[in-house]
């Protein structure tokens, strides 16, 4: 049976022609003048200017953000900072996330993990700070070590492990979505490699495509460089592309799940399209 049949929240024909919609009204990457949109363009990573489905990662840093100008300029998504440990909230995160979702982007929330508090902590204070919208994409859970806190970074292993397990699954409760993990090349060789996720990655590679720094590990998101430009945003600001098509684009949206593993998470009932 079709994926589209097992609908039960929202009309299948309305929702596709919406996801269709956001996937269209965006454009190139490349700006008015034919540069990449970034203010330190790296070759090794040129191959993700040619990728069909462009974003953008906010913060309180990039300061009053026009997410209409950013749209029409090229932007299909956002990822928005909302929380940081078990109690800090971005002051730009109300917002910035009214305002992604004013302009019709696609958007979600991520919570950046701290190591010197409970994981139990943090997975309530992103439940009670984050709005579970129906219309978001899946919320990201952001794994780096903290190099610029007074928090211990080397940790034992398994009990970094727990701690992530323990927020993806609070995570997933809250929205209903499997959460994305976000990460750098070091926590990934330190903690995440070797490991079984049933959750994407996002990954961070501003020197060299995903596959030369992080091996065999999918990617569903590129965190291609931290330097870019883009109509709409004050700053220097993050940006990031989607691994496929257009048509994988409108299939994620859809579901919440990774086009790839859909197969799998959804006889589970943890994709939208199956529940």
């Amino acid at each position: 049976m079709s994926t589209f049949a097992f609908f039960r929240f929202v009309k299948p024909v309305a929702l596709a022609l919406a996801a269709l919609a956001l996937a269209a009204c965006a454009r190139s990457p490349v700006n008015h003048i034919g540069t990449p949109g970034d203010n330190d363009p790296h070759l090794g990573v040129r191959q993700a200017w040619g990728l069909p489905i462009q974003g953008l990662d906010v913060a309180r840093y990039q300061g009053n953000v026009n997410f209409n100008a950013a749209r029409g300029a090229g932007m299909h998504f956002v990822f928005v900072k909302a929380t940081e440990g078990k109690d800090y909230i971005d002051p730009n995160f109300y917002d910035n996330w009214r305002k992604a979702r004013a302009s019709g982007m696609a958007h979600g929330a991520y919570h950046f993990m701290t190591w010197c508090s409970l994981a139990s902590e943090q997975a309530e204070w992103f439940t009670r700070m984050v709005p579970n919208d129906e219309d978001a994409l899946p919320p990201v859970l952001d794994l780096e070590w903290n190099n610029h806190s007074s928090c211990v970074n080397r940790h034992d292993r398994t009990e970094i492990l727990d701690k992530v397990n323990v927020m993806l699954a609070a995570m997933e409760r809250h929205t209903g979505k499997v959460p994305i993990i976000y990460t750098d090349l070091n926590f990934y060789n330190d903690i995440l490699r070797g490991e079984r996720w049933d959750s994407p990655f996002w990954l961070r590679s501003t020197a060299a495509p995903p596959e030369a720094k992080f091996g065999r590990q999918p990617w569903l998101f590129w965190q291609w460089t931290q330097t870019g430009t883009m109509s709409g945003v004050p700053t220097e600001v993050d940006r990031n592309a989607f691994y496929g098509s257009e048509g994988d684009w409108v299939n994620f949206l859809l579901t919440g799940c990774d086009p790839r593993t859909s197969y799998e998470l959804g006889p589970q009932g943890r994709c939208q399209s199956l529940k």
